[in-house]
């Protein structure tokens, strides 16, 4: 199941992708026509931190608009909606992992870079845009832009001290990111926050599939492309560390709590990597592909 968030005259609501993809059911709306007892919120952050019950009503509401032959009457065109990030504002910061693709470690330095522990950095909430949306070259302020196509989970249930053998169980579901980064600030500031937070610099989305449709997430195939021209292309089997060490390493002092989103990690092909490098200028257009997820893209612009 596929959770977007879409914007409309009437406000941001809560939809669920149909398997053709091309048309969104109105989760609330639907839900009220099928009589549900119990009150869903139309924000998703909100709706993830109801746990089980959430997906379970969202399941049941599905069924009864397929079971009623309603799918003409109550799903919209995708098109004649906006879509949003899933999570538009996070409430904290994007976790970031560093380095998680020993070919991605290589091309940034040597075999000498790549990573005993995991690394990780964050993102300003700020930075989170849409699919479809533009990201901002910020030529005043870089000349380095870059891409970075990612594997994104999104954490569903409260925890400290998760066990790695009980990670996923806290996990809600996954979707993409790219963790465009300025590399000359990042490479100027040392630290990576600056360099990693401008704004628009997190495209997000372009909904959540639930995590029962994701078998394995240590085994997606996950390709970047730029103007149609194939720069990453890799399967997050390739991880140096598995979604369920990030987030047993993650938890150990700190809470992780529902909408909480961690960028798993770039494979090699990054622009920092070519020689001479290829960084981003404006109206390139950048695609990820995640399978069994979809396809983000955003134009540069500015």
């Amino acid at each position: 199941m596929k959770f977007a968030t879409y914007k409309n005259k009437y406000g941001h609501f809560i939809g669920i992708v149909h398997p053709d993809g091309g048309r969104v059911l109105p989760l609330l709306e639907a839900y009220e026509k099928m009589g549900g007892k119990s009150a869903l919120p139309t924000g998703m952050a909100e709706a993830i931190s109801l746990g089980d019950l959430f997906y379970q009503e969202a399941k049941k509401t599905v069924q009864w608009v397929s079971e009623h032959n309603l799918d003409v009457e109550i799903y919209i065109p995708l098109e004649s909606v906006e879509l949003l990030a899933p999570i538009p504002r996070p409430a904290k910061n994007v976790f970031c992992v560093g380095k998680n693709y020993a070919e991605h470690a290589i091309e940034m330095g040597s075999k000498e870079d790549i990573p005993e522990h995991v690394m990780v950095f964050t993102k300003a909430p700020t930075t989170v845009i849409a699919h479809g949306q533009n990201i901002l070259s910020h030529r005043e302020l870089t000349e380095q832009l870059d891409y970075e196509g990612e594997l994104a989970v999104v954490i569903g249930k409260k925890g400290i001290r998760i066990k790695r053998e009980e990670a996923l169980d806290y996990v809600f579901g996954y979707t993409i990111v790219n963790d465009v980064t300025a590399r000359d600030l990042q490479a100027k500031h040392k630290q990576f926050f600056i360099g990693k937070s401008l704004d628009t610099t997190c495209p997000l989305g372009p909904w959540i599939v639930h995590k029962s449709a994701i078998d394995n997430p240590n085994n997606l195939d996950i390709k970047t492309t730029v103007n149609g021209e194939v720069r990453q292309d890799s399967n997050t089997e390739n991880f140096i560390f598995p979604v369920e060490e990030i987030i047993a390493v993650l938890s150990q002092g700190m809470t992780l709590e529902p909408g909480d989103i961690i960028a798993t990690g770039t494979p090699a092909g990054v622009g920092k990597g070519f020689k001479p490098p290829r960084f981003l200028k404006s109206g390139d257009t950048v695609e990820i592909t995640v399978g069994g997820i979809g396809i983000l893209r955003n134009k540069v612009e500015g």
